[in-house]
């Protein structure tokens, strides 16, 4: 039998041809033309490295998966002793033990009332989860969500998604699920008075474009809605386990919501996993009879490596100080990202909490350099942040992210283990980046070959 090092000494620089042939050949197109068809070979911490041994410093950390860093030892050593231990994985007709501790400690880090958990597999697979719970709670059909939210792609979850690049081709979507405007108190209350709305689902802060709502929003949204015999789900898929300098973003505001959501970093980075944190009330009005005991669930959920991998993520979070660093670590890069605003004028804005943040651009100063913004813009909306993006890579090898279709944001998800000296690799980068005429010759060419790729592949 062949190892998975000889299959992967095989392939070499084929794989872009094999995904090209087998999974996704439009994905190859856009990575190559957007100078991402890269070939990282190992990842470590907050790095990955090539075949050459140079290191690239991740700020995408896989969509905010690797809160701990990339195959962090004690992960990998947690999940080698669960296969070693030979545990009766999956009985299904038993009380799994590593489940229930892995719920114990979710709930310890949690605010009361937040104390049933539900285990899924995914972010959506917990959206998915919350909307039944929610319609079962309250008896009511409809869902709310803010424009432009970003809740996963499974048909649920997609219906309280905005962002409509996903949605196109897609629909109908389900039936009750209605967006409202972001931040938006008034509307929230429009909709709220029609009678029909189970729960109203929010990001505490919103993934696409980094945008954080008013810091009394959520405790008037959620007094609004028990007013109306409504739930509040807040979706810290992304948010929670640190990401912003607290276990879950919630507490930076003063309220509670019925439900939580939480997943990616969860894992580890290793076993998908996600779970739904919620009050007795809520899980009680789903699993209230024991014929309902297991009215909702799935084959794979709780399984004893993604339990393991929970726990031991958990366990690296508390013992490195992860959440108290990305408030540090996040302060002193929005401090130096705000001084060099006052040196380019192209920066916009600087937002986000902890380790969750956003650069916006927007036209430079200047006849020329605002003309060169026109060209970009009217190729294809966002392009200047994507040349941006391609120029921090090929030249100051910094993996980074646009923060949402057709935007000029530039946004960071590090891993948790981000040190003073990557906020200066950060800085740097972009200053330099930054300083090339604004737009400079190379990158204006760059962003006028990949808008005519994009109008061309129409």
């Amino acid at each position: 039998m062949k190892t998975l090092a000889d299959r992967l000494s095989q392939q070499g620089d084929g794989v872009y041809e094999l995904h090209a042939q087998h999974i996704n050949p439009q994905f190859v197109k856009v990575l190559k033309a957007i100078h991402f068809d890269r070939a990282f070979v190992r990842g470590e911490g907050q790095y990955l490295f090539d075949g050459e041994g140079n290191k690239t410093l991740d700020l995408l950390g896989g969509y905010g998966v690797f809160n701990v860093g990339r195959n962090h030892p004690q992960i990998k050593a947690a999940l080698k002793e669960a296969l070693d231990l030979d545990l009766p994985n999956l009985v299904k007709m038993d009380c799994a033990i590593l489940s229930a501790l892995l719920a114990e400690e979710l709930v310890k880090r949690s605010p009361a009332p937040l104390e049933r958990v539900f285990f899924a597999n995914s972010g959506a697979e917990t959206v998915e989860a919350a909307i039944k719970f929610a319609r079962a709670t309250t008896g009511k059909p409809a869902l709310l969500s803010w424009e432009n939210a970003f809740h996963g792609l499974t048909m649920g979850a997609l219906s309280l998604t905005g962002c409509t690049q996903f949605r196109e081709r897609f629909g109908p979507f389900l039936p009750g699920a209605r967006s409202i405007p972001f931040d938006d108190l008034e509307a929230l209350e429009r909709e709220l008075k029609k009678g029909d709305v189970a729960a109203l689902f929010c990001e505490p802060i919103q993934g696409k474009g980094v945008y954080l709502p008013a810091h009394d929003f959520f405790s008037k949204a959620k007094k609004l809605l028990e007013k109306y015999g409504a739930l509040l789900v807040m979706d810290e898929v992304q948010t929670g386990l640190g990401r912003t300098g607290k276990f879950l973003a919630l507490e930076h505001e003063d309220v509670i919501p019925d439900m939580v959501t939480v997943a990616k970093a969860l894992s580890g980075g290793m076993i998908p996993v996600g779970a739904v944190l919620m009050t007795k009330k809520v899980h009680a009005a789903t699993f209230d009879r024991m014929d309902r005991c297991i009215v909702h669930g799935s084959t794979f959920y709780q399984n004893d490596l993604a339990m393991a991998a929970g726990l031991a993520t958990l366990d690296v979070i508390d013992d490195e100080g992860l959440i108290e660093n990305a408030a540090k670590m996040g302060e002193l890069l929005k401090t130096r990202l705000l001084e060099l605003r006052k040196k380019h004028p192209v920066i916009l804005d600087v937002r986000g909490r902890g380790l969750m943040m956003a650069i916006e651009f927007k036209a430079p100063d200047g006849f020329f350099n605002k003309m060169k913004w026109a060209v970009l813009d009217k190729l294809e909306k966002g392009l200047f942040t994507q040349v941006v993006i391609m120029t921090l890579l090929d030249k100051h090898r910094i993996l980074s992210q646009v923060a949402g279709h057709k935007l000029d944001v530039l946004k960071f998800l590090p891993p948790l283990t981000l040190n003073e000296s990557d906020v200066d690799w950060i800085v740097s980068a972009i200053d330099q980046t930054l300083s090339d005429g604004n737009v400079g010759a190379g990158m204006l060419e760059m962003g006028i070959n990949l808008g005519k790729h994009a109008l061309t592949s129409r």
